[in-house]
């Protein structure tokens, strides 16, 4: 098979009054040997998908193939196959750490020894710890050794990194890049846009059970036509700390101005995305003085894949607006 995830037309509906349809016929082809970033608003169909893609959940319809196996037919040979890291991965607190990865290996008929998997998760000194006994970060590396004992030739990672500090994250994307590094291919959902950006050879953005946008980091910050993002608000001159909603003229105005490819208008702030900042920000000024208006905040930054889910879905990510 030409993709190690390749599902057609994929759709799940749940009963209920009226029926809710979580997935809405979502096409999706994952390459071997890639690390693939999903992203979405809660809502948008991410967890349903990637339930189904585990073979947690049964689609409604639509063909799901897995390392060139079907769920349903083949679903011994996959699970074997295949690694998986939930969210919230629950372990026995009296368990030391090498008797967990243990009992997980049991689970394979192939498998990577113990030391080996805490090895690849840098926990060997842990070993004869309790788990009880273990920091966040260290409990979130245990988990990814428990989904790679198998030594899955395709591992999914749901928000591997959620509720971690800042060096235990660097220390889960080691991890991933390691895996990588060694040919594994993997799916990996997350809340953290500067994560997908390092860690992803491309993104799937979900949104109302579809998939809305697809490509690497770079592609899609390019389709917003500039490298730059400016974002402001500004007000009266007579009353310049009270911003305001800017009005439609003006807004149309903006996105005349030099190399601006996209203006948005959100909760009184500015958004502009364009490619020659200096020119931009001083045609800006002068435009609003001409109107009798001041800048009463400004910033400026490269266009990431935050500003891309923002246009295409209007929303943020919960993590990144925390």
């Amino acid at each position: 098979m030409k993709f190690a995830i390749d599902c057609r037309n994929l759709r799940k509906t749940y009963l209920a009054k009226p029926p809710v349809e979580a997935v809405r016929g979502l096409d999706l082809q994952v390459h071997y040997g890639e690390c693939f970033g999903v992203l979405g608003p809660n809502g948008a169909g991410k967890t349903t998908t990637i339930e189904i893609l585990e073979g947690l959940l049964p689609a409604t319809s639509g063909e799901v193939w897995i390392l060139g196996r079907q769920w349903g037919r083949d679903d011994r040979e996959i699970r074997q196959r295949i690694g998986v890291s939930l969210q919230e991965t629950v372990l026995s607190d009296e368990l030391t750490v090498a008797e967990t990865v243990r009992l997980f290996r049991s689970f394979y008929r192939h498998a990577l020894t113990v030391e080996q998997a805490l090895a690849q998760v840098s926990l060997q000194e842990k070993a004869k710890s309790r788990v009880n006994k273990l920091s966040g970060g260290q409990k979130q590396r245990l988990a990814v050794a428990c989904a790679i004992v198998s030594d899955p030739e395709l591992l999914f990672l749901d928000e591997p990194t959620t509720g971690l500090d800042p060096t235990s994250r660097r220390e889960v994307w080691e991890i991933i890049r390691q895996l990588r590094a060694n040919g594994r291919t993997i799916l990996l959902t997350t809340h953290y846009m500067d994560e997908a950006q390092r860690l992803c050879d491309r993104v799937a953005i979900f949104d109302e059970g579809r998939v809305i946008a697809i490509g690497t980091p770079d592609e899609l910050i390019r389709s917003l036509g500039g490298d730059q993002v400016v974002r402001f608000s500004f007000a009266k001159r007579q009353e310049p700390h009270c911003p305001v909603d800017p009005p439609t003229e003006i807004l149309d105005t903006m996105r005349a101005l030099p190399s601006v490819s996209l203006v948005e208008n959100i909760a009184e702030q500015v958004r502009l995305t364009c490619q020659q900042l200096p020119v931009v920000v001083t045609a800006l000024i002068e435009l609003l003085r001409r109107h009798d208006y001041v800048l009463s905040d400004l910033n400026t930054r490269e266009a990431s894949l935050d500003d891309v889910f923002i246009h295409l879905t209007g929303k943020r990510l919960e993590s990144d607006a925390a």
